[in-house]
């Protein structure tokens, strides 16, 4: 599983970051880092959680 960030998109929420916190983290006043680009499997359901619940649609995950 390969995840991205569109930061065009990201307003600096951080729903990502409350959902998987070992994947995603937003600086105050700033815009996601993805710190693990290909999380394990094992992350999965949280990485999902968090690219349903971002308000702005900026994380896709892929194949």
């Amino acid at each position: 599983m390969k995840l991205e960030a569109d930061l065009d998109l990201c307003q600096g929420h951080a729903m990502c970051e409350l959902e998987a916190p070992d994947v995603f983290e937003v600086p105050r006043r700033g815009k996601v880092r993805v710190l693990v680009e290909e999380p394990e499997e094992s992350m999965r359901a949280q990485v999902e959680a968090a690219v349903r619940y971002c308000p702005t649609r900026a994380l896709k995950l892929g194949g």
